[in-house]
C-alpha cells in the first residue's frame, strides 16, 4: 500500500489523510511524517483500517500483534472512539500481544492490562480471538508460540502470518522487548522467548523475536515526541548494527515497513 493510498480514498477506506510536506529523515522502510501526533494516529488508523479490511476480504480474518508503552495508548483509545474507525472488522480480528512483562495481569507494569481495559472491553471482538501472553508462567514462550502456530496454520501457506504489527520504540533504539546486547536479538529458530540480562529494563520480558515480525505483511513502528528525534537521526545515518539499536533488526521479508512520526520525533524539520 503506498503513501498515496492513505492520501486518496477508495471505497473501503473511511477517509483521507493529508500527506505532511515536512522533510522525513531517511530510515529504512517508508516514512509518514506528520506535523502533530494527532495528524501521525490519523494517518496510522487509516492504513489499519485499510489493510484489517483487505485481509478480512482476502482471508476471512486478520491478525493484529500490538504493542505496549505510553506511545500507543492514546492511539488505542481514539481507535475506539473516533466515529470514522465504526467499521473496525474487530469480529473477525485475532489480537496478539508483540511483548509482555512478567507479570500478573492485575499488575501495573502489565502492558495487557491496558489494552483490555482500552480495546478488549469495548469492542465486539469474540473471546476466542484475544490472545494475551501469559509471561508470568514458565512456559509462557513455548506456550505463545503453540497458540500462534496453531490459530495461523488455519491460514493457506504462505498466508499464515501476522497481518500488521504495531511497534512503538524506546530513547536508545529498542523495540518491542528486544533491547540492545540483549540475548533474544539471537534468537534464530523460535517466534517467541524470554529475554533477561543487564540490558533488559525490569522487569524481565517476554518478546516476538525478530523472525516472526520480520515474517508479517505490515509492521508500523509509532515513534512520537522530541525524545525520540536523536535516536532517529543515528538511525538515519545507518553505521550502526542492530545489536546496538535494535529497531534496525525489523526488516519485512516479504512486507511492508512503515514509520509513523511526527515533526518532533523528526527534529524539527523545517517544511519545505
Amino acid at each position: 500500500m503506498s503513501d498515496s493510498a492513505a492520501a486518496q480514498p477508495e471505497s473501503d477506506e473511511p477517509y483521507a489523510v493529508e500527506e505532511s510536506t515536512l522533510v522525513a529523515p531517511a530510515l529504512p522502510g517508508k516514512v509518514h511524517l506528520s506535523a502533530s501526533r494527532f495528524e501521525a494516529y490519523d494517518a496510522l488508523m487509516a492504513d489499519l483500517i485499510i489493510h484489517a479490511s483487505q485481509c478480512v476480504r482476502q482471508f476471512g480474518d486478520f491478525h493484529l500483534a500490538l504493542s505496549g508503552g505510553s506511545t500507543p495508548m492514546p492511539f488505542y483509545e481514539q481507535l475506539m472512539t473516533d466515529p470514522r474507525a465504526r467499521g473496525f472488522p474487530w469480529a473477525r480480528t485475532h489480537l496478539w500481544m508483540v511483548d509482555e512483562r512478567c507479570v500478573p495481569f492485575d499488575h501495573e507494569k502489565s502492558n495487557w492490562r491496558q489494552i483490555q481495559e482500552i480495546l478488549v472491553e469495548a469492542s465486539d471482538i469474540p473471546k476466542e480471538q484475544v490472545h494475551p501472553m501469559l509471561a508470568y508462567l514458565p512456559d509462557a514462550d513455548v506456550r505463545y508460540e503453540k497458540e500462534l502456530r496453531d490459530t495461523l496454520s488455519w491460514r493457506e501457506k504462505g498466508h499464515d502470518r501476522l497481518d500488521f504489527v504495531l511497534l512503538g520504540m524506546g530513547d536508545e533504539g529498542h523495540t518491542a522487548s528486544l533491547f540492545p546486547h540483549s540475548i533474544a536479538q539471537d534468537a534464530t529458530d523460535r517466534l517467541v522467548v524470554f529475554n533477561r540480562g543487564a540490558s533488559v529494563v525490569p522487569p524481565d520480558r517476554l518478546t516476538m523475536t525478530y523472525g516472526l515480525l520480520n515474517a508479517s505483511r505490515c509492521i508500523a513502528p509509532l515513534v512520537l515526541g522530541a525524545g525520540k528525534a536523536q535516536m532517529l537521526a543515528r538511525i538515519a545515518k545507518r553505521t550502526d548494527d542492530f545489536h546496538e539499536i535494535p529497531i534496525l533488526g525489523i526488516a519485512p521479508l516479504a512486507g511492508e515497513l512503515k514509520w509513523y512520526l511526527d515533526h518532533a520525533s523528526a527534529g524539527g524539520t523545517n517544511e519545505t
